[in-house]
């Protein structure tokens, strides 16, 4: 009944002061909607490959591999003998899996579906907890040409997944496969994910260097036995690759599953961050939103306390203890919290869509399970409590004695912190202004910089499958002859890609202690036209393969380590190959887009392909272009689907963390801002309601519109220029450090600064302006006649 009263007391406040209510209220459903986006956000990164039984049992093996002095962190880098002898010779490893991803285009009849799966060990099924809907675990591995698919790809082919048990599955319209099993479709927040699953041997067999160490080609998998010591066994297994080998400065280490999506940054051999620094960046602020929230009430509630006094006097004469007092006003605070709750569910629900395309998941609210409902009301409880605290001890501290005589002053304990909460607010906000626009110029400096090629209307498309190397020369005389199409060109890799790469190249000057990492690109003489690649000195490539089939181009960055002045002629021993330097290229950007790239060199090659290029004729229309070479490929590849994107497309793409950065910045600092403006707009409404007698008189004894503005803005504006003194050394500082971050990176201007600062000034004036200018204009009369 007690607590019932106290709830009724709370509603019949904050209806009474309905405007200052209605102020707290959407405050806090900002930030509590805010913190709850973020958990939302990051409940699913910290959830990924729960899918995996076992996951902290489950490791990949990537290798460490030193190359001037300095150890680097591969995947699917490791020899086809690794896992077998890991199993073998490791008494704590019970599973282990070698997989290689490829790409194929399915057939069962006349449908068709392209597909992206792998080849792999029997132990994967196990490693990786396959949930069988149709087929046997046991036997879906027993024939070389069985293959597993999932519940996607089955869905369609056939009408149920128990139909697909025994039917034939056409590869690349070549070979035939048997559906031995059906899977479970992996959730989208799973690290390794594949469309289908075929014995490992298929990719091996006929490929003599599969069989050594000589090659590092695959992923390679292990689950532990339960109770197992991992750093024990990962010293084990660093041991493995320098035994075999002899080779001291390649080693095998274990990644586990419980680090593969949020810690998958490597320096130097070891772990150094990744995902995991977003998840507590995001974490950090959704609670520095909660908390500017939380000021506003504090502010407000304090503010008002004048108005509050006498009712405090008289419950204090009539019997009320402090401490029913204190329970009073909490009560008020928590009842603003749930109302501001109830208030962010709806907001939620109308976000969760926006959101979602903002950070690129699917994301549901499912409000009613206990992992999502519970830390709302916790957050929403958290901030009743945190925002009433204060207000609570302090109003119910007042003497009763003094407050119904009239003779209590105002606190200055209360102003003093009123201003202190204020000038904390546009910090805050002034340091996510700044870091907004700071996060802006870094993304925008790596995506504009020098690339050494020309990424925008490259076309990038899937060559390997079907008929598209085969039939190469007709495709390019077909599209080039139409003149839609400028130059045509193929590789053996992405152009933005790394991989590929080998230290077992050897010149004339060489040190033989140096152990450098060359990239190996094989590409057909167009290529580098079609890319927009300089050729610095020396010919390229010409079109007859057996003029070119031992000269070879390099990069700028392999010419200068040769230190002679001109490399054009000179030789290069390749396992054993002499080749001759025709060319020297210009430097490009490709795998690590923050810093610099590995050499290359260059091979005139068509056959190992993957990758075909094509570069639009100036001033065609892009629909055009695509709509003649979907004609030729009908033709020349026929039966495979037309697939294709971008280079400058799959280029933002690499940046998709830092573009979060980004976005998620921006959306914090407007609502950083929206908050601190709310309550900078109900203490300029308090403050001005507070000094109406005065601004009455100040206009009968003559004072302008614009003197009055003046006189209720300037307090505030003094708190804000505060605030800008405290924020730009701190955002300095935090900014600097997070540039550091990148090799490629801009230096921080004082411009930015100034921008921050004016915009928070102009915010702010416009803010406080708005009731300073209601209270200028409002008339006189009405002010003084209680006079």
């Amino acid at each position: 009944m007690m607590i019932r009263n106290y709830f009724k007391i709370a509603w019949r406040n904050l209806w009474k002061n309905k405007g200052y209510s209605f102020i707290n209220i959407f405050g806090l459903a900002i930030g509590i909607t805010c913190a709850s986006l973020i958990l939302l956000w990051v409940e699913d990164e910290v959830n990924f490959d729960q899918a995996i039984p076992d996951k902290e049992l489950v490791f990949a093996v990537p290798t460490n591999q030193k190359y001037d002095g300095e150890w680097r962190t591969f995947f699917q880098a490791t020899p086809g003998p690794l896992a077998a002898v890991l199993k073998a010779e490791i008494p704590e490893i019970t599973k282990s899996a070698r997989k290689r991803d490829i790409g194929y285009l399915f057939n069962v009849g006349e449908k068709s579906v392209n597909s992206a799966g792998s080849f792999a060990d029997k132990d994967l099924i196990d490693i990786f907890g396959l949930n069988f809907i149709a087929g046997n675990p046991k036997d879906a591995f027993k024939e070389k040409k069985s293959v597993i698919i999932t519940q996607k790809i089955a869905s369609i082919f056939f009408d149920k997944s128990d139909d697909a048990i025994g039917k034939n599955i056409q590869f690349d319209k070549k070979e035939t496969f048997v559906i031995t099993a059906v899977v479970k479709d992996f959730p989208e927040n799973t690290s390794f994910t594949f469309d289908w699953l075929a014995p490992f041997e298929n990719f091996t067999d006929g490929k003599e260097w599969t069989q050594g160490y000589g090659a590092n080609f695959t992923d390679t998998f292990v689950k532990l036995a339960a109770g197992s010591d991992v750093e024990k066994v990962n010293e084990k297994v660093k041991a493995i690759l320098p035994a075999k080998t002899g080779d001291a400065e390649t080693e095998a280490i274990l990644f586990s599953a419980n680090d593969w999506h949020l810690r998958s940054k490597f320096e130097n051999g070891k772990i150094d961050g990744g995902r995991i620094e977003y998840v507590r960046l995001f974490s950090f602020i959704a609670l520095i939103i909660l908390i500017i929230a939380c000021i506003n009430f504090m502010n407000l509630s304090t503010a008002r306390s004048e108005k509050r006094a006498n009712e405090v006097g008289m419950r204090k004469a009539l019997g009320s203890g402090r401490k029913q007092l204190i329970f009073q006003f909490l009560t008020e605070a928590v009842l603003t919290a749930f109302i501001s709750g109830i208030v962010s569910l709806l907001l939620l629900i109308a976000l969760i869509p926006q959101f979602n395309l903002l950070i690129d998941k699917n994301l549901s609210l499912a409000i009613t399970a206990p992992i999502h409902f519970l830390p709302i009301v916790i957050i929403t409880l958290f901030c009743g409590i945190i925002s009433g605290l204060y207000p609570a001890f302090y109003l119910s501290s007042f003497k009763p004695i003094e407050v119904l005589k009239g003779s209590r002053r105002q606190s200055g304990s209360a102003s003093f912190t009123r201003k202190t909460l204020v000038v904390i607010q546009f910090s805050i906000s002034i340091i996510f202004i700044i870091s907004t626009l700071l996060v802006y110029q870094q993304v925008q400096h790596i995506k504009n910089r020098n690339l050494g090629m020309v990424k925008e209307n490259l076309i990038e498309m899937p060559a390997a499958n079907g008929d598209i190397i085969k039939n190469f020369k007709s495709i390019e005389q077909e599209l080039t002859s139409s003149g839609l199409v400028e130059s045509v060109a193929l590789m053996n890799s992405q152009i933005l890609s790394g991989g590929n790469n080998t230290s077992g190249i050897d010149w004339q000057g060489k040190t033989t202690d140096a152990d450098i990492l060359i990239s190996i690109r094989t590409v057909t003489p167009q290529f580098f036209n079609t890319a927009g690649m300089v050729l610095k000195e020396g010919k390229g490539f010409t079109s007859s393969e057996a003029v070119d089939s031992t000269k070879v181009l390099i990069s700028e960055s392999f010419a200068k380590l040769m230190a002679t002045d001109n490399v054009v002629g000179n030789t290069i021993d390749y396992n054993g190959q002499l080749l001759t330097i025709n060319g020297v290229v210009k430097d490009f950007l490709y795998g690590d887009m923050y810093g610099t790239s590995d050499p290359v060199m260059f091979y005139h090659q068509a056959e190992e392909a993957d990758y075909m290029y094509i570069k639009p004729a100036v001033g065609v229309e892009i629909n055009k272009t695509l709509a003649a070479i979907e004609s030729v490929l009908k033709t020349q590849n026929p039966g495979f689907p037309f697939e294709y994107r971008f280079v400058d497309e799959a280029f933002n793409e690499r940046f998709k963390s830092e573009q979060l950065v980004e976005n998620l910045s921006q959306i914090f600092a407007v609502l950083a801002i929206i908050i601190s403006c709310l309550g900078l707009f109900g203490l300029s409404a308090f403050t001005a309601e507070q000094r109406r007698k005065e601004i009455g008189v100040r206009k009968v004894l003559g004072s302008s519109v614009l003197g009055i503005v003046k006189l209720l803005s300037k307090d505030f504006l003094v708190l804000v220029l505060l605030s800008i003194l405290i924020s730009v050394p701190i955002s300095w500082y935090v900014m600097q450090n997070w540039l550091q971050g990148f090799a490629y990176r801009i230096d921080i201007k004082l411009w930015v600064f100034a921008i921050a600062g004016f915009s928070a000034v102009l915010i702010a004036l416009i803010t406080v302006s708005f009731q300073a200018i209601k209270a200028a204009i409002a008339n006189p009369v009405k002010s003084l006649r209680t006079e």
